[in-house]
């Protein structure tokens, strides 16, 4: 059964930085790209960035320069890096992997910008 389970959320002032991670189970975690998704209040899910099984990273254009994505395959855990946050940034993030032919989502986290 696969299980991610994500963490590190809360509450943080405009510019500050906070760190995401994601503990998966019940796949072989190091051969599955890893993404992570968040989503505003009231908005659309939207997609954030990727890491491939090889460590090849992608990001969306809002992001790009601020966040980072990162895995370790050893503890079958990925992490996002969220830097210089801004207020329109609050939203829950969820950790994601899409297997054998489904997508599967953590519970996820929530992350407040606001001073």
């Amino acid at each position: 059964q696969v299980q991610l389970v994500e963490s590190g959320g809360g509450l943080v002032q405009p510019g500050g930085s906070l760190r995401l991670a994601c503990l998966a189970s019940g796949f072989p975690f190091s051969d599955y790209a890893m993404t992570w998704y968040r989503q505003p209040s009231g908005k659309e899910r939207e997609w954030v960035a990727s890491i491939g099984s090889t460590g090849t990273t992608n990001y969306a254009d809002s992001v790009k320069g601020r966040f980072t994505i990162t895995r370790d395959n050893l503890k079958n855990m990925v992490y996002l890096y969220l830097n210089s946050l801004k207020p329109e940034e609050t939203a829950v993030h969820y950790c994601n992997v899409y297997y054998r032919d489904m997508d599967y989502w953590g519970k996820g986290t929530l992350v407040t910008v606001s001073s």
